[in-house]
């Protein structure tokens, strides 16, 4: 008798998970994502825009970076990542948001990129006035006077507040942060890993809507 209410148990549970499964599946508002009305634009409307909002002084964004770069490479055709360094307003972030754009104008952003957390978050380093970061850049084969140039440029000056104008619009209150296709501002709270396999289910859910208006 024993073994046989083992069994029903069994087979009940595996019931209960089999009709459970879908609906945890299924993405909820207010759980796993917000919205965001109205909807931001993207820079290429034709792909479906993944905006990362981040810091390089911000300890989850290290951590999360190591991730992020081979999820993106794996992203499909329709989709594109962007990121945009934010500041909050707080002087030392703005000038990290500086240095990322200028690392993107000099072309060392690839060769930099994890550096620059290494050095904030496991190094330990003060990056936090403009002199220090030229001379962590340069100590690091950046041209000094091409990153001079573009760190005190009016077009990386620029870029810097748009992201924080963006992060505005998005309601950005912490990062790292996910927005996907300029509506549905992801929310992570799980894993980095978590977050990232969260944010591919509402990357499914834009493109499902993009096709359903082709229709």
């Amino acid at each position: 008798m024993k073994k046989r209410l083992t069994g029903w148990l069994a087979a009940i549970t595996l019931a209960v998970l089999s009709l459970a499964s879908p609906a945890q599946a299924e993405l909820v508002a207010g759980r796993d994502y917000t919205v965001i009305n109205p909807a931001l634009p993207s820079d290429d409307p034709a792909k479906i825009e993944v905006v990362e909002f981040f810091s390089y002084g911000c300890p989850h964004c290290s951590d999360l970076s190591p991730l992020i770069t081979p999820w993106a490479a794996k992203l499909p055709a329709d989709v594109v990542l962007k990121r945009v360094p934010i500041s909050f307003n707080r002087p030392q972030w703005a000038n990290l948001a500086k240095l990322y754009y200028t690392l993107e104008v000099t072309g060392d952003l690839a060769k930099l990129d994890a550096q620059v957390f290494r050095a904030l978050h496991v190094e330990g380093l003060n990056l936090s006035t403009n002199s220090n970061i030229a001379e962590w850049a340069v100590g690091k084969g950046a041209d000094a006077k091409k990153f001079s140039d573009a760190f005190s440029s009016f077009g990386v000056d620029s870029k810097a507040k748009r992201g924080d104008q963006l992060a505005a619009s998005a309601k950005i209150q912490g990062v790292p942060s996910l927005l996907v296709d300029g509506r549905y501002l992801v929310i992570g709270q799980g894993t980095h890993a978590d977050l990232l396999a969260l944010t591919d289910k509402v990357i499914d859910k834009a493109r499902s809507e993009r096709n359903a208006k082709k229709k």
